[in-house]
């Protein structure tokens, strides 16, 4: 396995959307992971104007960022992980299927969590919400059992494709139900985060683990 030597270390949601816009322009194959250090509300490219989420959110104190990526509004906590890969759109492992190609995209993220015990799939949105992306039903997401622990979304270029994705370390249900209005237990009872798993490592080893098996399969 490909080894990286720096340990990934946490950075804002923010700042996170910059880096990811930073390898896309560059366009050369690469990998990152890392932890993310604040609350925020990310908002998908195609969502128009400010939703009334991203409003309540900032009534919250949450910041609001505004994703290159498709797809609706996430919440974000300290302690999630975030995951990119860029391929050159030449590259063959992009596909022409790579709007869909979910499974094949995210594989290794599949591998890094059955290393950690959690038997993970990609499988369809569940089409519950639209306004809460890993709730809508666009694409797939990351579900161990019938609950929902990620997402993933995509930005193309003409030179290069950006496959960046998600998986959460809890569920905060006040702060959903303030910010998306999820009160309902049969919708909050579908999200788990890697603490419910009872995935008891600190957060910067699993985003260590998880740029080793992204690398591994990209690099």
């Amino acid at each position: 396995m490909h080894a990286a030597a720096e340990t990934p270390g946490r950075i804002t949601a923010a700042r996170n959307s910059l880096e990811d816009e930073r390898l896309l322009r560059a366009g050369v194959a690469e990998v990152r992971a890392a932890v993310l250090s604040d609350r925020t509300v990310s908002v998908g490219v195609g969502v128009r104007g400010e939703p009334a989420y991203v409003v309540r959110g900032r009534a919250a104190g949450l910041a609001g960022v505004r994703r290159s990526t498709g797809g609706s509004g996430v919440l974000h906590l300290p302690g999630d992980l975030v995951w990119s890969v860029v391929l050159p759109r030449t590259d063959p492992r992009v596909g022409r299927d790579y709007a869909r190609a979910y499974g094949r995209l995210g594989r290794c993220v599949v591998r890094f969590l059955a290393a950690r015990g959690a038997d993970a799939r990609w499988a369809p949105a569940p089409g519950l919400v639209e306004e809460y992306c890993v709730l809508s039903s666009r694409g797939e997401v990351l579900t161990v059992g019938a609950r929902i622990l990620g997402g993933a979304a995509q930005h193309a270029t003409a030179r290069a494709l950006l496959h960046q994705g998600m998986i959460a370390r809890r569920v905060d249900a006040d702060l959903l139900g303030r910010v998306f209005g999820l009160v309902a237990p049969s919708i909050l009872g579908r999200l788990t985060g890697t603490e419910e798993l009872g995935i008891e490592v600190p957060p910067e080893v699993l985003a260590t683990e998880l740029r080793d098996e992204l690398a591994a399969e990209f690099l």
